[in-house]
């Protein structure tokens, strides 16, 4: 299976950014130094999620930053090279993987050790899975956090693909994460809502490659 980059995993979430800003705030993301970028347009049809999709695909392609999309294999299937990211509720990785065959990114979400030990049983299918959320999120304010324990717990089983720490994830507990031995990062709000977008981005990236240099 495809492996990712390790570092820092970009979300361009449309629940934070206007589709004014869209390309924008992707570009920015992008120049800060994202390693991966995931598409993410919750409660969005597939015709719009594509569309966001394709007017960030050119730039993506420019960079040469994977491009993922949340939730929606349809749109995924459409993208050259794009790669999907799937919930726990949402397709089974058997059949997305099935699905994207064996030359695409598929990564996916789990929340407690039990849906870890699960991804730890299906690194065949995937390509990097993320634990969390780590702290409290405005991005999915139901769930309950894992907490650094967890993350760390995982990270010292060594997984043989990369783990990802998302969830409520900012510059202010960066080195908390990190302390773990973690190396893949996600942050959502933070860098999306900071007008220097590329700016803090690279705060993210300098800091998680400084921790493993």
């Amino acid at each position: 299976m495809p492996c990712p980059p390790s570092g820092f995993y970009a979300i361009l979430d449309a629940s934070y950014v206007s589709e004014r800003d869209w390309i924008a705030k992707g570009r920015a993301l992008m120049e800060g130094g994202a390693s991966l970028l995931q598409i993410r347009a919750k409660g969005r049809p597939a015709t719009a999620v594509l569309a966001l999709a394709q007017s960030i695909l050119p730039l993506a392609q420019t960079y040469g930053v994977p491009l993922i999309i949340n939730d929606h294999l349809e749109v995924a299937l459409l993208l050259p090279d794009a790669g999907l990211h799937v919930g726990q509720e949402d397709l089974c990785p058997v059949t997305a993987r099935r699905q994207l065959g064996p030359d695409r990114l598929l990564g996916l979400s789990t929340h407690s050790s039990e849906q870890v030990q699960q991804a730890l049983h299906q690194t065949h299918l995937l390509s990097y899975f993320a634990v969390g959320p780590i702290f409290p999120t405005g991005t999915k304010p139901d769930y309950v956090p894992v907490g650094l324990d967890l993350l760390r717990q995982t990270v010292a089983l060594s997984p043989a693909i990369p783990v990802f720490a998302i969830g409520g994830i900012t510059r202010l507990t960066l080195g908390h994460v990190l302390e773990t031995g973690v190396r893949g990062v996600v942050a959502v709000s933070d860098p999306l809502l900071d007008p220097d977008t590329a700016g803090a981005t690279a705060q993210f990236v300098q800091r998680i490659n400084g921790s493993y240099a």
